[in-house]
C-alpha cells in the first residue's frame, strides 16, 4: 500500500520487502479457512505451523507439512501470524499482552476472523510503540471504525473494512439464500433451520 501511494507521487522503491520463501507462519486455527492458508503458505515455500485448542498433529498431517506447536511457540517462531478461530467466550481476547510480548519485533500479525479474540489495547500498545514490524486487520471490536479511532493513524499497519466476504459471489449466495429460506417459511416447509428437531410452528 505504502509503494501503490509512493508510485502514484513519482517515488520510487521507498520501501524493503519482506520474503515469504523459508520464513514462518504460524495459524492460528487449522479450520476451512486456516487450511487453506496453510496450503498458501506451503506453496510459497514458507514453513507452517499451527495451533488451536483442540488441534491435533493428525489435523496439521492431513493439510500437508504442518507442524503442530504450542501456543507460546506460536506466538515466539512466527514471522507472520495469521488468525483464523470462531469468536466464543473461550477466544475472546485470547491473544493477551503476554502473548504478543512473545512476538518477534520482526513479525506480522494478520486478523481477518474476528477483532475481540485480540485484545484491542494490547494490540494498540504494541503496535504504537513499534514492538512487532506490523498487522493487517480486517476486524475490530466494534465496526465501522470511528474517524477518529487511534488504529487509523498509525503507518504499520494495513486496514480494511471487513471486506472478507464481501464478494458478488458471496453476495448473490447470501440474497438468494435469504429470499429462498424466506419463502419456504412463508410456505411452512422451512430450510436451514438452526435447530431441526424442533421447527418453527406453522402459521
Amino acid at each position: 500500500m505504502k509503494e501503490d501511494i509512493a508510485t502514484r507521487q513519482g517515488k520510487w522503491e521507498t520501501t524493503v520487502g519482506v520474503d515469504l520463501l523459508g520464513h514462518t507462519l504460524g495459524c492460528m486455527g487449522l479450520g476451512n479457512l486456516g487450511s487453506r492458508v496453510a496450503k498458501v503458505g506451503l506453496a510459497f515455500g514458507m514453513n507452517v505451523i499451527a495451533w488451536s485448542q483442540n488441534l491435533t498433529q493428525e489435523k496439521c498431517d492431513a493439510v500437508g507439512a504442518v507442524k503442530l506447536v504450542s501456543k507460546d511457540e506460536l506466538m515466539a517462531q512466527s514471522d507472520f501470524i495469521s488468525v483464523h478461530l470462531v469468536l466464543s467466550d473461550r477466544t475472546r481476547g485470547l491473544i493477551s499482552a503476554p502473548d504478543l510480548a512473545k512476538m518477534k519485533p520482526t513479525a506480522y500479525l494478520v486478523n481477518t476472523s474476528r477483532g475481540p479474540i485480540v485484545d484491542r489495547d494490547a494490540l494498540l500498545d504494541t503496535l504504537q510503540n513499534k514492538r512487532i514490524a506490523g498487522a493487517g486487520l480486517d476486524v475490530f471490536d466494534y465496526e465501522p471504525l470511528n474517524a477518529d479511532d487511534p488504529f487509523l493513524k498509525l503507518d504499520n499497519t494495513v486496514i480494511t473494512p471487513h471486506l472478507g466476504f464481501v464478494t458478488r459471489d458471496s453476495y448473490e449466495v447470501f440474497y438468494k439464500e435469504t429470499v429462498e429460506s424466506i419463502d419456504m417459511f412463508l410456505k411452512g416447509t422451512p430450510v436451514r433451520v438452526l435447530n431441526g428437531d424442533n421447527p418453527p410452528p406453522r402459521h
